[in-house]
């Protein structure tokens, strides 16, 4: 009967060594692909966004792992794409690729037989060819309407074989330009939240300010005395209360902390009013904003509560940071 091998004893401190060596190099490749950046990658936008048909992305192997997830960014930020696999593509999926379309085509050699087969076909029917490998005088560069570079100098692996810096800079490659094209066509936080509903991702993207809100938002005049206005912050028990007129228009804003700020400075605020010591301009947002939006003014602007305005600048609402936490959009 033979023995089970032993598990081989591990060097900790090579294996992180090992770990950083490639990260090192990985990160080397994106790096070096930046430096490179040029015309041809404005043209391989401008190619597409002209284009009145579709993008499609193939590859194969390790190239169409990362084919299928260019397509899938590309799908989510404005650019309507989709994958087809190459091997598949010669094999009856070529009917997918209509006039007009735009292919995206990944191969490091760029001498992939499959590949080489498809694109005169789709050339043919009016589609236009991107080519990303990491050999600018390869048949599919050299078949392209527009090259991209992505040559690396080492793949990570030690042996130099396995695609590892090779395939994360035709990732990157791929991330930029839709990036690119996302900036180009004006792709916003709404585009963005129609095409990502599902989740905590389409929970935080599709809420709205008038979703999460609170409508019962404590009131005075700005004559009020301090007393007054304390009780009245209390019973709403929002840690603050808005200071306005009768119409609706906000003047101002009084809070927990302007109290302690006004206790220091004046002390005895029983005859005070409150306009005395409130804040002027406080933070305000629209109730038809998301709610993402108005995460990143609390936080931008160190505050934990906003007031609510409709499109006329009328108060009909207040937002705290706890709102937010319990409909989790934080």
């Amino acid at each position: 009967m033979s023995q089970a091998k032993p598990s081989p004893r591990l060097d900790p401190d090579h294996v992180l060594g090992m770990g950083r060596r490639v990260l090192e190099i990985e990160a080397g490749a994106i790096a070096a692909l930046g430096a490179r950046l040029g015309g041809e990658f404005s043209a391989a936008v401008q190619l597409v966004l002209e284009s009145r048909g579709r993008v499609i992305v193939s590859g194969i192997g390790k190239s169409g792992h990362v084919a299928r997830k260019i397509a899938a960014t590309f799908a989510s930020t404005g650019t309507p794409a989709y994958f087809v696999h190459a091997a598949e593509a010669v094999h009856g999926d070529l009917g997918m690729i209509a006039r007009d379309d735009v292919l995206i085509v990944l191969s490091n050699s760029g001498e992939n037989d499959e590949l080489l087969t498809i694109v005169p076909l789709v050339k043919r029917q009016g589609g236009r060819l991107i080519a990303i490998t990491g050999n600018e005088a390869s048949s599919l560069a050299q078949e392209a309407d527009v090259h991209l570079d992505a040559r690396v100098a080492q793949e990570a692996c030690p042996l130099n074989l396995a695609p590892t810096a090779s395939t994360t800079a035709a990732l990157a490659l791929g991330d930029a330009l839709a990036v690119a094209l996302l900036d180009a066509r004006g792709f916003g936080t709404e585009d963005f939240a129609r095409s990502h509903p599902g989740g905590m991702l389409g929970r935080k993207l599709l809420t709205h300010v008038s979703d999460v809100m609170q409508t019962r938002v404590p009131v005075v005049a700005s004559e009020t005395a301090i007393p007054e206005a304390l009780a009245t912050m209390t019973r709403g028990g929002m840690g603050m209360v808005v200071v306005g007129d009768a119409a609706g228009h906000v003047q101002g804003i009084f809070t927990d902390g302007d109290l302690r700020r006004a206790m220091e400075r004046l002390g005895d605020l029983r005859q005070v009013a409150v306009a005395a010591v409130m804040t002027h301009e406080p933070r305000r947002i629209e109730a038809r904003r998301l709610a993402v939006e108005a995460v990143e003014m609390m936080e931008t602007h160190a505050v934990s509560q906003l007031l609510v305005v409709d499109d006329a600048g009328k108060l009909c609402g207040a937002l705290h940071m706890h709102d937010l936490f319990r409909a989790k959009v934080i």
